[in-house]
């Protein structure tokens, strides 16, 4: 009897560790047959994220809630911000009011394209609101440009240094080709006004 018991056993023993290999190479064959779904599904996630065509984006210190406006200008169109937040190219995804109604710390708007229009596009900045006197509020600039079928890359970044209220000043004036390649020789800070200078300015928010 003895003998049968540990035949018995034995017999259990192999049952248990055959099942339980047999789950686990089912398991790793459903994750292998799966695999193939699951990365068209992220690589079109990663397409649903990325911005428009040309991105311009404009930050200011968390530790300065003051008001500050991103204007941009496509080629021969009118000006997109604050008050004209869709044009045929541009959209402002958000008026940041700097301190206020805002749900994090971070100072931050964006505008992005729908496409590439040829021609020169004007990026500018403007502080709506009072500031302290003597204080200065140091505003990053970046332009993006994505190609219709190229990667979103870095094209300018700079800095525009704000201290007084209703101040505009042109952060890019620059030149692009329909195929997104910055022309040569194109960008300056010339001074174009989009809103100080613009009729029917100045609008309230």
């Amino acid at each position: 009897m003895q003998g049968l018991d540990y035949l018995d056993e034995d017999t259990w023993g192999t049952v248990f560790r055959d099942v339980i290999l047999l789950t686990l190479i089912g398991f790793v064959a459903m994750v292998i047959m799966l695999l193939p779904h699951i990365t068209p599904k992220e690589e079109e996630s990663e397409d649903h994220k990325a911005p428009g065509n040309v991105v311009v984006e404009m930050h200011w210190p968390t530790n300065m809630p003051y008001d500050v406006d991103l204007w941009v200008q496509a080629p021969r169109e009118v000006p997109v911000g604050f008050w004209n937040q869709g044009g045929n190219t541009f959209n402002l995804l958000r008026d940041d009011l700097g301190g206020e109604g805002d749900a994090t710390n971070e100072n931050y708007e964006i505008t992005y394209s729908r496409g590439i229009p040829q021609g020169e596009y004007t990026v500018n900045v403007h502080m709506y609101g009072p500031i302290p006197f003597g204080t200065t509020v140091p505003v990053g600039v970046v332009v993006s440009v994505k190609p219709k079928y190229g990667e979103l890359r870095q094209i300018l970044e700079t800095t525009v240094n704000l201290n007084r209220r209703s101040q505009e000043e042109t952060a890019y004036r620059f030149r692009l080709t329909s195929e997104g390649e910055l022309v040569e020789n194109s960008v300056s800070t010339l001074r174009r006004p989009l809103i100080t200078g613009y009729k029917g300015f100045r609008k309230e928010k």
